[in-house]
Order: structure tokens, then C-alpha cells, then sequence
């Protein structure tokens, strides 16, 4: 008796998980995807561009594998995305699993787009255009940026995963700086202005919008 109660016991469990539904899949356009227990910044941006503020200063520290993540600043990026890249062998896939190429403003025009030639690889993205660039360089640099995202959870992982080269999406959470139990250490940049080593953004994701 007992065996089939086991039995019937694992049938079930399996049959509720196959018959549950996605919740990135079955989310709507414009819903939001947030992390349990994760808080938003004060301040979020619409549909375009980035908004950074101050973190609380009793804010406490996100813990990660063998790692904490401190909050440097409240941050949100809505954007069109450029490219991705996943990243599985690096120290720091441990924590962020993937990079996503972020544009706003002007360049995230196709015009302003199809002038250009993006790659991605090595927590870094590149651009380069032939003849005239399409945009003032220092524009180039101010409206767009490669971003370290960390998901605070299970539910953030699968939306960013979700999300391919072309998407508009919102990303809401924190700029951090990973510290290591051994003292290895990841420190977000704190401004669009900078490109080059040290100019990605790295962002613990609570929440997750696509338009």
C-alpha cells in the first residue's frame, strides 16, 4: 500500500510540474517580472533611457555564492538590447551569467543601428562604423552600455534568459560591488560617461519588464 501510495505521490508532483504554467511565457508585454523579497530602487526610468539613485546607507549587502554583492546605487535601464552573451567559464559567471548590450535615445534607432557593426565578447561590446559615424562619439558612449546583470533570483534568471538581440526591456535593481570571500572583488561603474575597461555596468536584477 504504501508503495503505491509513493507512487502515486511522484505521478502527481510530476504532472502538476509539467502542467504549470511559465510564468516568463505566459507573461504579457509590459509585465513585470520582480524577485521575491528584492527591493526596487525609489526611482525607476519609463521606456527609454537610465535613472541612478542614492542606495540607502543602512542598505544591506545581497548575498551570493561564496560572494556578497554590496549596493552602490539604485539603477533602471529601459533600452533596446543590441547583443547577449552568455558566459559559463569566467569567475565572474558565477554571479552573472550573461551580458546584455544596451542602447537608448537616439541609438536605438535602426537608422543610427544599421550604420553601425556590434560584437560582444569578453565582458566587453565594441561598435564601429565606416566613413562619418552616425551619431557625435560622445553620444555613442552616453547612450549605450554593456551590463554584468547578476538575477537576485530563479524568476529574474528565466526572464533574462528570455530576452534576444532587438527586445525592449526595463531592468530595475542595484549597481553593485561583488566582494569574494578569497578577495576577489567586482566594482560597477557609477556613470554613462566612461567607456573601456572598468565601464560596464555590474546590476543586481530584482526586476525584469519587456514592452
Amino acid at each position: 500500500m504504501l508503495r503505491w501510495l509513493l507512487i502515486f505521490i511522484v505521478v502527481a508532483a510530476g504532472a502538476w510540474w509539467l502542467g504549470a504554467p511559465d510564468p516568463v511565457a505566459s507573461a504579457p508585454a509590459g509585465a513585470t517580472l520582480r524577485a521575491t523579497g528584492c527591493p526596487l530602487p525609489i526611482q525607476r526610468v519609463g521606456d527609454d533611457g537610465t535613472l541612478q539613485s542614492d542606495a540607502p546607507g543602512d542598505m544591506p549587502g545581497f548575498a551570493l555564492a561564496d560572494a556578497s554583492a554590496e549596493p552602490l546605487a539604485g539603477f533602471s535601464v529601459a533600452a533596446r538590447v543590441l547583443a547577449r552573451e552568455d558566459y559559463r567559464h569566467d569567475r565572474e559567471a558565477r554571479y552573472a551569467p550573461l551580458d546584455l548590450a544596451l542602447a537608448w535615445g537616439r541609438m536605438r534607432d535602426d537608422q543610427v543601428l544599421s550604420q553601425l557593426d556590434i560584437s560582444q565578447s569578453g565582458r566587453f561590446y565594441r561598435y564601429r562604423w565606416q566613413g562619418e559615424p552616425p551619431l557625435p562619439p560622445d553620444e555613442l558612449i552616453r547612450s549605450s552600455a554593456n551590463m554584468h546583470l547578476i538575477p537576485a533570483d530563479d524568476t529574474v534568471r528565466a526572464a533574462l534568459d528570455d530576452i534576444d538581440a532587438d527586445d525592449r526591456v526595463r531592468i530595475d535593481g542595484w549597481l553593485v560591488q561583488v566582494r569574494a570571500s578569497d578577495g576577489w572583488q567586482w566594482r560597477s561603474s557609477l556613470t554613462r560617461e566612461d567607456s573601456g575597461a572598468g565601464a560596464c555596468e555590474v546590476v543586481y536584477v530584482c526586476a525584469v519588464t519587456r514592452f
